[in-house]
């Protein structure tokens, strides 16, 4: 039943403006509606947790330029927690992992932000076509992200930065 409300509502739904940006590139992959694990361990502003494990859905998309990723809790709101492009330089706190079964991300929050301390994964579990994965320019990726990104997946507003 669970399923099929976060659907009714488009919980997990790429929102229209970025389906439209991807489109435009040329979709390689694309799943909706995409488990996602999250795991916190740490602190930051507003949150502070030994080990917190959430159920969240999200998108997953690859087109021929970046990778993307959302994770959503509400109706028709849907925060990135990737957007790289293939070429962009592979540094940053935050590493990425592609795989058959799906995409893996992992940062030391420290490393984001001094105010912050710990760790945070995100697990997106659906299965990746192998003629999908071989096609990426890259499986592994490294990129920064702001301090917002980490506040939003772990539950805090980005008011809480302040």
């Amino acid at each position: 039943m669970a399923v099929f409300l976060r659907k009714l509502l488009r919980i997990g739904a790429l929102p229209d403006a970025l389906r439209t940006e991807v489109e435009s590139e040329g979709v390689l992959f694309l799943a909706e509606y995409v488990p996602v694990t999250r795991r916190f361990s740490g602190s930051v502003p507003g949150k502070r947790a030994n080990t917190d494990i959430a159920s969240y859905v999200g998108s997953l998309v690859f087109t021929s330029q970046r990778a993307l990723a959302t994770l959503s809790s509400l109706p028709k709101l849907a925060g990135r927690t990737i957007d790289q492009r293939w070429d962009g330089a592979q540094t940053g706190a935050v590493k990425a992992h592609i795989s058959d079964t799906g995409l893996h991300i992992e940062a030391d929050i420290a490393d984001i932000d001094p105010k912050f301390h710990g760790h945070l994964s995100l697990n997106y579990k659906t299965p990746i076509p192998d003629e999908v994965v071989t096609r990426l320019p890259r499986t592994s990726l490294a990129f920064d992200v702001p301090p917002e990104y980490v506040l939003r997946a772990v539950g805090v507003p980005p008011e809480g930065l302040d």
